[in-house]
């Protein structure tokens, strides 16, 4: 009687020890999860990358992307990297993409998740038309908006005088000076990082972020007046009116009309 006693306070403590353990895994997994899911936002990938979440679904993790960089600047994500395991990605500030003109990464992919059809001019490989990422200028931490002169990214982008491009101003405050400060085309930046890795601030300050995740969209109902192309959108264009209560009757009865507004 003794030793079933026993024997079932030992299971009982078995079953909550295995079940507190299962738990702690639990929150360990969701917690690698949700590290993961934030950490992939923010993540470059090859050139040629389809959207991020069909990249996920179609990329197979074979790595042959990475073996074809002559630069070792793809990288596969490992456990314990916060990215999506097996994924290749780069790190502009550690090792950028320096724009192979062939892009060997891009024809090696077997899945489609990288798509060379859209590094193509004519039918020829363009590895201009990559669009890896944007750069963006932290215009307070930048020693040229300072008045310092620099022009490390401006001469490190293969895109001179294109994607980077030096603008002048005045200085105001000394009267006597000018500022040269970079400013980036985000139609013609290709993402590569070659900016990023040159900048001489401690921390960048230009830095390579996703294109989805920082650049704004107008919609489609604006339209630039002076663009040829953009107007090629009024020929599929649809109206549609909206009648409210107020809207029936002529805007100088709108105005005209006091209800409400002399009541106690």
């Amino acid at each position: 009687m003794i030793n079933k006693t026993t024997n079932e306070r030992r299971e009982f403590f078995l079953t909550i020890a295995r079940a507190t353990g299962l738990a702690a895994l639990g929150g360990l997994i969701w917690s690698a999860y949700v590290d993961e899911a934030t950490a992939n936002k923010l993540l470059l990938r090859p050139p040629g990358a389809i959207k991020e979440e069909d990249f996920l679904s179609t990329c197979i993790k074979c790595g042959m992307c990475v073996e074809a960089c002559p630069y070792d600047t793809l990288m596969l994500a490992k456990a314990g990297d916060n990215k999506p395991i097996g994924t290749p990605y780069f790190t502009p500030r550690e090792t950028p993409c320096y724009m192979c003109p062939d892009i060997p990464c891009v024809p090696v992919c077997p899945s489609g998740a990288l798509d060379i059809t859209k590094l193509k001019t004519n039918n020829i490989l363009d590895i201009n038309k990559a669009q890896m990422g944007v750069a963006i200028v932290d215009s307070k931490n930048c020693i040229a908006y300072w008045g310092i002169q620099c022009d490390a990214c401006y001469r490190a982008c293969p895109l001179l005088d294109v994607a980077i491009k030096l603008e002048y101003s005045k200085n105001e405050r000394t009267g006597k000076h000018a500022f040269l400060t970079p400013v980036v085309d985000s139609d013609a930046c290709t993402g590569c990082g070659l900016c990023e890795r040159a900048c001489v601030t401690d921390k960048a300050s230009i830095t390579v972020l996703p294109r989805d995740l920082i650049l704004g969209k107008a919609g489609d109902h604006y339209l630039k007046g002076w663009d040829k192309a953009d107007e090629k959108k009024l020929e599929t264009a649809t109206a549609e009116t909206t009648t409210t209560k107020i809207s029936k009757d002529s805007a100088i009865d709108s105005l005209n009309n006091m209800e409400g507004l002399l009541d106690d």
